[in-house]
């Protein structure tokens, strides 16, 4: 499946450096894993870091996409981990606090791996498109929790401080086909505002979330799959807009709302989207 027509529900972050979580990756119903060198690894663990977890990628992690966070380039890990990874079997390499396509091309010199962006500063948000056109570019990750230390904001449920960052990076990926995941949700046993947040970034646009603990893998899952309502209106309206059009009609009537070829459009997405997710399943 091409990385970009997969689904990115749950995007689940895994330590490189532990090799029971590793494998017990393997076994849940994950879209995509970010295998973390970052955050998650202590810097007396990140050189072995590296080996530990191009060993577990020599084994199969099924239809899950692979993503492998790096260190930044500014730090003394980044560039040997961007080696390493070129040599590892993953799908893409992630690169922390991105905030210029300049950083990209760095990291393009070190890695031929597709890149994935962490969208985590002001000045990030703002170079979004930049960012996002790059040739090697095909997904965006909200690092929310960075972003909020950097304004310096409060928490609140409907994420109002955050709405600019996302949304421009929302534009930013939907103008250049990148996919883009939201930032994480840190409570991990409230599984109620995890669905809360889940929602929102799926009624704006995003493609999926990241995720920090298993717990949280099938809330995203059904928040950011097509509901068995959405397949059926979508099948109707590609059947009445096809009706319609045999009869000389530019557009339909479905439910009481018209339909036109936009619709159809997004009709025929849901139903792709839909049948991605069943073939991961298989």
């Amino acid at each position: 499946m091409d990385m970009l027509a997969r689904p990115y529900r749950s995007v689940l972050y895994i330590p490189g450096s532990k090799e029971r979580a590793l494998e017990k990756a393997r076994t849940l119903p994950i879209d995509a894993i970010i295998f973390d060198l970052e955050d998650a690894v202590a810097p007396g663990e990140k050189v072995a870091a590296r080996e530990t977890l191009k060993t577990a990628l020599a084994s199969s992690y099924g239809n899950r996409t692979r993503i492998v966070r790096i260190n930044g380039l500014d730090t003394e890990w980044g560039a040997d981990d961007a080696r390493a990874v070129n040599e590892m079997d993953c799908d893409a390499i992630l690169l922390p606090k991105v905030e210029s396509a300049a950083q990209l091309d760095s990291l393009a010199a070190l890695c031929d791996k597709p890149i994935w962006s962490m969208m985590e500063t002001p000045r990030g948000m703002l170079n979004a498109a930049e960012i996002g056109g790059h040739p090697k570019m095909v997904g965006m990750v909200m690092g929310t929790n960075d972003l909020a230390k950097e304004l310096n904001s409060r928490f609140r449920a409907d994420r109002l401080p955050m709405m600019p960052g996302l949304g421009l990076c929302l534009l930013a990926a939907k103008a250049t086909n990148c996919v883009i995941v939201d930032g994480v949700y840190n409570a991990f046993k409230d599984a109620d505002g995890l669905k809360v947040e889940c929602d929102q970034g799926r009624d704006m646009g995003m493609d999926g979330k990241t995720l920090i603990h298993p717990a949280q893998v099938d809330v995203a899952n059904i928040a950011f799959a097509p509901s068995d309502a959405e397949i059926d209106l979508a099948r109707r309206q590609i059947d009445a807009f096809i009706e319609a059009e045999a009869e000389g009609k530019g557009v339909a009537v479905v439910d009481g709302k018209i339909v036109e070829n936009l619709h159809v459009e997004t009709a025929k997405k849901t139903l792709a989207k839909a049948e991605a997710i069943a073939a991961l399943a298989e």
